[in-house]
């Protein structure tokens, strides 16, 4: 391995070729520490139930399992939904609740616990939703299961789930005894470190009821959790739109009901809110047949729903979860029927990705919020075209590069370090109007005991490709020693899966050995051979050539 020394103005090269070109600069200060690297990443979610259990979504699991420096959360609808199990786009059942003839409560917990089963055994936990309605339970039941495909109508999804309980005592019984199911299958220690919360997106279609209906929803719902269990967590209200004038409402609404309302259960005042959430999306759109990314409307909905659960002094600690947190609001939605959704195969997705999640813990920082989690809305579709546009972590089992940024994330522990960076947009711009001028190459940076952790994204809202940019990253504070550098890439040539698909014809129908090179080209890959430098007066550091829509880990140890 070579070494080379540096002296203070001096930086290492890590790309093989420097272009003339304006540069950015990046400065990382060891000692000045400004949270913990607390993983709020490691969270997931999606629709479809079913997939946890079947032959992709179970690989998939325990690749998000072990990237993770904790528990990985999954978040996943229709947990309580009536039917045979089948999985479809936007769909899933678990037949958890019928009725007999005679109108008496049948609870069947084998779905379910093929789901929890799953997640308990891969060390992950479930960040439980309690929804949707069953149909024996539902006030308005027909039509029940719905056949939505991309390119329908939306709505056409909101079907007899989405509607109230016509017994709300019914309602509190069923959730009563799954908890109380959880308890025995699981143990008390386990369901206590769960997170239950209730419904889904009660502000839009998803729920068919009015505001009031959903707070005596959630009370029933919450008293419940808390019968069956009373050290349990429950929250919600998961809320789309933490920004919009109808979502700012709700959850200013809920949160007041939970402080000082009648509970309709007990009849006492107030409601349990263990976590409160809320859901943040961004609105890519197509100019001159290019994708755009708008970054703007999650920051803002991140900003608001922060802001709102800090105003009240009963909820200013809470735990907060961002329920969805993503680039836009339909993961189902492929290219095909959505092509502003192009940006989901490639590069785009990481950096933007990247980007994001650093604007979270910036957001947290500065509003002084208890953030717990931000659930990536993207899991994996069974039995769908090879990389079709969904807004998933994998096709057909192989890994997409997104998933290579969380892997990237899991790498990073101990303390988070203030980064300044002269070409790193400012939150309110971003905020305001997005990434629309020049590229935002920033980063993340870590401190753990001799190790130090940089990401490094290099994005932009158009999806266009360059050369990229040289970043000149400085590290103060740094020990007099010997220091290896490793580096690992997500761009075009690195930790690709989808470019090498190209480059094969984009077959449909891959052969094994195809798969197993997509499989290798999908995992996180290193960029060049690490190399030896030594931190002279406090000072260390390296340039990196970074490509528009590329994203870099390097890692500092000693």
């Amino acid at each position: 391995m070579k070494i080379i020394k540096l002296i203070p103005c001096l930086l290492l090269l890590i790309s093989a070729r420097i272009f003339a070109q304006e540069q950015a600069h990046i400065t990382i200060n060891l000692h000045d520490q400004v949270g913990d690297m607390y993983p709020v990443w490691a969270w997931f979610g999606h629709d479809e139930p079913n997939y946890t259990y079947m032959k992709d979504g179970r690989k998939l699991l325990s690749e998000l399992a072990a990237l993770s420096p904790v528990p990985v959360r999954m978040r996943v609808h229709n947990l309580l939904t009536s039917g045979d199990g089948t999985a479809a786009l936007k769909w899933g059942s678990t037949n958890a609740y019928t009725e007999d003839v005679n109108g008496k409560p049948v609870y069947n917990w084998h779905l379910v616990d093929s789901i929890f089963d799953t997640y308990v055994k891969l060390g992950m936990k479930p960040y439980a939703q309690i929804g949707f309605m069953p149909e024996a339970l539902s006030t308005h039941p027909k039509p029940y299961r719905h056949y939505w495909k991309p390119g329908d109508n939306y709505d056409d999804v909101y079907t007899g789930w989405a509607y109230p309980p016509k017994d709300y005592n019914k309602w509190e019984e069923l959730v009563y005894q799954w908890v109380k199911h959880s308890v025995q299958r699981y143990g008390q220690a386990e369901v206590e470190s769960w997170y239950w919360e209730v419904w889904n997106e009660p502000n839009i279609g998803y729920w068919k009821g009015t505001m009031k209906e959903f707070f005596k929803l959630y009370d029933y719902a919450a008293h419940g959790v808390k019968r069956a269990l009373p050290t349990a967590h429950v929250g919600g209200p998961e809320v789309a739109g933490g920004s919009s004038p109808g979502g700012m409402k709700f959850l200013n609404a809920f949160i007041k009901h939970c402080i000082a309302d009648t509970n309709y259960a007990t009849g006492k005042i107030g409601s349990p809110i263990d976590v409160i959430s809320f859901h943040a999306k961004g609105q890519p759109t197509l100019v001159n047949g290019k994708v755009r990314m708008n970054m703007a409307p999650q920051v803002r909905d991140i900003r608001e729903g922060f802001k709102i659960a800090a105003s009240y002094p009963e909820t200013k600690n809470t735990p907060i979860v961002i329920g969805e947190s993503d680039p836009e609001g339909c993961a189902a939605c492929g290219m095909a029927t959505n092509p502003s959704n192009a940006y989901r195969n490639g590069t785009m997705y990481s950096s933007y990705t990247a980007a994001s999640i650093a604007r979270e813990y910036q957001l947290a920082d500065s509003l002084g919020v208890n953030f717990m989690g931000s659930v990536s809305w993207s899991f994996e579709f069974e039995n769908q075209p090879w990389f079709y546009g969904f807004r998933d972590l994998a096709t057909n089992g192989v890994d997409k590069p997104v998933l290579n940024v969380f892997r990237m994330l899991g790498m990073m522990k101990g303390k988070r370090l203030k980064v300044t960076g002269d070409k790193m947009y400012p939150l309110k711009t971003v905020a305001d109007s997005s990434i629309r001028g020049r590229s935002d190459i920033g980063a993340i940076a870590s401190v753990d005991k001799k190790e130090v952790t940089v990401l490094l994204w290099n994005y932009h809202d158009d999806d266009t490709h360059d050369a990229g940019k040289t970043v000149q990253i400085r590290m103060e504070h740094m020990p007099h020693t010997f220091v290896k550098l490793t580096q690992y890439r997500i761009d075009d040539e690195h930790s690709n899966a989808y470019e090498v698909w190209k480059k094969m014809g984009s077959p449909q129908q891959p052969t094994a050995k195809q798969i197993k090179e997509l499989e290798k080209a999908g995992q996180l890959q290193k960029f060049g051979k690490p190399v030896i430098l030594l931190a002279k007066s406090g000072l260390s550091g390296a340039d990196v050539l970074l490509p528009r829509q590329g994203v870099a880990l390097l890692k500092f140890t000693w």
